[in-house]
């Protein structure tokens, strides 16, 4: 999201912690300027992807990335439970996290220490 309230890293906030951008935080865009953090990414992909756990949205919400009304599996942030993410954009935020080099982040489940 766009903090239009704020300047510098201050101005680029995670839809689903409001922690701004920073160097040891990279982000992911969305449609319209929705931004999930690694961390909120991170957390998404376990329990989504990896432990089949997801919640159900309200009837008409819709996910914060795509702004689509998606059937599929979602996660929804414990800090802004208006916002959700859909199982489509959690992998498709994975790959193209995973593919910044920079950032380092990998998908749980991937690490060097995973079994």
């Amino acid at each position: 999201m766009h903090d239009t309230d704020a300047q510098g890293n201050e101005f680029f906030k995670c839809d689903y912690c409001l922690r701004p951008w920073s160097e040891d935080r990279p982000m992911v865009e969305g449609h319209r300027g929705s931004l999930v953090c690694s961390s909120c990414l991170t957390v998404a992909y376990a329990e989504v992807v990896n432990a089949g756990v997801s919640t159900a949205p309200p009837a008409g919400a819709t996910c914060a990335m795509c702004l689509e009304a998606r059937k599929d599996p979602h996660w929804q942030s414990p800090t802004r439970p208006e916002a959700f993410i859909c199982l489509r954009c959690i992998k498709q935020s994975a790959r193209v996290l995973e593919k910044d080099a920079e950032s380092g982040w990998q998908r749980p489940g991937r690490g060097s220490d995973s079994p």
